[in-house]
């Protein structure tokens, strides 16, 4: 059974309930010549890191695969025996999850944010249905973009482990073929790596002019440690402020100043605007004075310079 969501951007919508996370990363990658896919950086960023960060706010997130360093702490699971397919791998991960709705991701999507992990749990809600995912450019239904309730994952798991011995090389249509679901399409976000082209599209992308900054701060956040979410439209302003009324290295030691007030204030968004409302009215006012300074040096004078002599003490 299926049903459509209409497209539309609905990133702002809060998520109804706690949800957990399962991230699937242990495929062999042969499209990539066997390379490490979750290691692949993207933005400065690996792959799975760019997606645990879209998921950031799940109450627990289980990754399938070996173990190895992350932007974020995880609990680590592995389907028995390794290599048993995306199935097999999606149950170890649910053996670890209690939330009602699970989000079933990929650790190959470069394009994917909280706002669309949030889109999928809102559907999800509003829906009535058993699973909400996107579809790709070509219509094709993404299972590992994916909002489930996670009773329907367990029973269908349960089924299908009953009817074959076990999930072992079970195809996910087997799963999705089962369920009624909601289809969100989003060519982006479904958009996912698979071969080294994929990858350069990816790269590509993410330098454009509309993306770069945001990729930029994201990949510093979580190479900082940093979970901050700030107006960099402030922040921006102050720099050109900082470089136009004072000088060009003014933009980002000011900034800089600004990040260090923020933190001995205790931190925060509110302590980051704080202290860049007062360096920006500074460089207001240094601004004006050089501006008065310099209309003060090109006025035409009151009276004509060779008009009365120079009776200054040092006049020769």
């Amino acid at each position: 059974m299926t049903s459509h969501e209409p497209t539309g951007d609905r990133g702002a919508t809060p998520a109804h309930d706690a949800y957990d996370a399962v991230v699937l990363a242990g495929g062999a990658a042969r499209r990539l010549g066997g390379a490490d896919k979750p290691g692949v950086h993207i933005g400065g960023r690996a792959l799975l890191d760019r997606v645990l960060t879209a998921c950031a706010d799940a109450r627990t997130t289980v990754v399938v695969a070996g173990s190895r360093p992350t932007a974020r702490p995880v609990l680590w699971a592995r389907e028995d025996p390794p290599g048993g397919g995306p199935l097999a791998a999606l149950g170890a991960g649910l053996h670890h999850t209690t939330a009602e709705q699970t989000v079933v991701l990929s650790a190959d999507l470069p394009f994917l944010g909280a706002g669309t992990v949030r889109r999928l749990l809102s559907a999800l809600h509003a829906s009535g249905t058993e699973g909400v995912l996107l579809t790709d450019a070509d219509g094709r239904d993404q299972p590992l973009v994916a909002a489930y309730r996670t009773h329907a994952l367990r029973r269908e798991l349960a089924t299908l482990a009953t009817e074959h011995g076990s999930l072992t090389g079970l195809p996910l249509r087997r799963l999705t073929a089962a369920l009624h679901l909601t289809r969100v399409p989003d060519p982006v976000a479904s958009f996912d790596c698979d071969t080294w082209d994929d990858i350069a599209t990816a790269r590509a992308r993410i330098r454009e002019h509309g993306h770069v900054l945001d990729e930029w701060i994201s990949a510093a956040k979580d190479e900082l440690g940093i979970d901050l979410d700030v107006d960099t439209g402030v922040l921006l302003d102050l720099a050109r402020d900082a470089a136009h009324g004072v000088a060009r290295p003014a933009a980002p030691l000011t900034t800089f100043l600004v990040g260090y007030a923020a933190a001995q204030a205790g931190g925060g968004p509110e302590a980051v605007a704080a202290a860049a409302r007062k360096a920006e009215a500074l460089a207001l006012r240094w601004a004006e004075e050089a501006d008065e300074t310099d209309k003060a040096a090109g006025a035409e004078p009151d009276v004509a310079p060779d008009s009365t002599p120079d009776t200054r003490p040092d006049a020769g």
